[in-house]
């Protein structure tokens, strides 16, 4: 309990500002027609800064085991939870091949932005940060490859095209430069810039996300069973967690990484299958029954993880 209590306090601000972003929406402060333009405005430009500021320079990077691990563990562990959430699925009487596919997709990625990133932050700083960005590297290419063909039932080709976007080519650029010693050479006021921008891309981020659940929640009285959302908990924050331990535990490589995955160990479902699923033939319905479930007990069942396999890594 001495260990919870502090990583509750760890975890807790990131659903204070999904609620606030939640408020914010119902109010009128920030209204639909304003998300397109405040995405691209993350997503092109004060993410790309935060990994800038983030990987530029990070001691973690020296070690092999982050830079061409990191990867490869994020495409597995998320191409590993869709295949174990597609024969796992019968099993919560998930219904038709629809709803199979949207439980699978939605299940089997976890959340490897917004949630992780902070915790990543606020628990362990730069290093393990920056090695996050390059596990996610892995992790973007499993959702529009194998996580797209999972949604969709068959294989989309211009799944490619999507991984090719602002933070995916900003951690290619970032680890170039880092690689070049960038962080020597580069002028100080355009990192001043980096750091300063990026600092708001999480908070920002977080908050559209809450407007995001407050948009969506009239979708709520259609779709899925009980049983669908109670097996994708199961799945998601008890099942899946176990393997992700396993392997941060077992699998040879530096601690910075071993981190990342219990952090990720310990995620709910990501948001992105909401929006793709109206996208790709899902149910987006189901997928926010879902992911609300999983992010309203993650709240309780985070800290939990983590106090586990921080204590199983030996890294507290």
């Amino acid at each position: 309990m001495s260990d919870y209590l502090p990583l509750l306090a760890a975890v807790a601000p990131v659903f204070i500002i999904i609620a606030a972003g939640w408020i914010i929406r119902r109010i009128g402060w920030l209204n639909e027609e304003a998300d397109a333009s405040l995405l691209r405005i993350i997503v092109n430009l004060l993410y790309p800064c935060l990994i800038l500021d983030t990987i530029l320079g990070n001691p973690a990077l020296a070690k092999a085991g982050n830079v061409l691990l990191a990867p490869v563990v994020g495409f597995g562990t998320v191409a590993l939870g869709y295949w174990f959430s597609w024969f796992a699925a019968p099993i919560f009487r998930v219904g038709d091949e629809r709803q199979r596919r949207t439980f699978a997709f939605t299940t089997g990625i976890y959340n490897y932005g917004y949630l992780a990133l902070p915790i990543a932050q606020t628990r362990f700083g730069a290093e393990t940060s920056g090695v996050l960005f390059i596990h996610n590297v892995g992790v973007e290419v499993a959702l529009w490859t194998v996580g797209i063909m999972v949604l969709s039932g068959v294989a989309q080709g211009a799944g490619w095209r999507q991984i090719v976007n602002g933070p995916f080519v900003a951690i290619l650029g970032a680890a170039a430069l880092h690689f070049a010693g960038a962080r020597v050479w580069m002028p100080g006021v355009v990192m001043d810039v980096a750091h300063r921008l990026g600092a708001t891309a999480i908070p920002l981020g977080v908050l559209l996300t809450g407007a995001t659940y407050a948009d969506h929640m009239r979708d709520l009285s259609t779709g899925s069973r009980l049983s669908t959302t109670v097996g994708a908990c199961v799945l998601r924050l008890g099942v899946l967690p176990l393997f992700m331990l396993a392997l941060a535990v077992w699998l040879p490589c530096p601690i910075e990484l071993r981190r990342v995955m219990v952090i990720q160990a310990a995620m709910p479902c990501a948001m992105v299958p909401v929006i793709l699923a109206k996208h790709y033939g899902g149910d987006p319905a189901a997928a926010l029954r879902i992911v609300l479930a999983t992010s309203a007990l993650g709240l309780l069942t985070i800290p939990f993880w983590l106090q586990i396999g921080l204590r199983l890594i030996g890294a507290n």
